[in-house]
């Protein structure tokens, strides 16, 4: 297995557990504020939804070779800059709070979904390359992949805690 193939099997992997724990729930279980985390599984996916389209705007510049072309964000919130997390954070939920479970779920789906087949469809090569992208600096695109499987992971782990579903798997 090559690195590209590695990767996007983890994304898979990680997918999976994400529909096979969403779908072994409620949506009154879903939609509840839950003791590990400030948010219920709702607002958490909703999370990773809204970061996930920074993701797939790098990768979709990537593959068609221009600049990425960013959500549009309120203008004084950079999310390129850690000092901005927080805020950036309470944006999200405050937008995307309101919205129905179904809507929150379908377009996690979507755009995780989106987001594997671009870096299917990028080569392996310029995946791999640091330095190709200057809008990463000094970083791989396959960073964009894995921080993403990362970023998806440090929030199932609390979850499948929570619910007593804490076996990788």
């Amino acid at each position: 297995m090559d690195g590209k193939t590695q990767i996007i099997c983890m994304l898979r992997d990680e997918f999976n557990r994400w529909e096979g724990l969403l779908s072994g729930i409620s949506e009154v279980q879903i939609t509840a504020p839950n003791r590990m985390e400030a948010m219920s599984i709702k607002d958490i996916v909703a999370h990773l939804t809204a970061w996930q389209q920074i993701s797939v705007a790098r990768m979709e510049a990537a593959l068609l070779n221009r600049e990425p072309e960013f959500p549009k964000w309120p203008a004084e919130l950079d999310p390129e800059s850690d000092d901005d997390l927080d805020k950036i954070n309470a944006w999200i939920y405050e937008t995307q709070r309101e919205k129905p479970w179904p809507d929150i779920h379908n377009e996690w789906r979507e755009r995780y979904l989106r987001f594997i087949g671009l870096g299917e469809a990028i080569p392996e090569k310029d995946l791999l390359e640091v330095g190709k992208y200057h809008w990463i600096e000094g970083y791989a695109l396959a960073a964009v992949l894995v921080s993403s499987y990362e970023h998806h992971e440090e929030h199932l782990q609390p979850l499948l805690i929570l619910l007593g579903r804490d076996k990788k798997g």
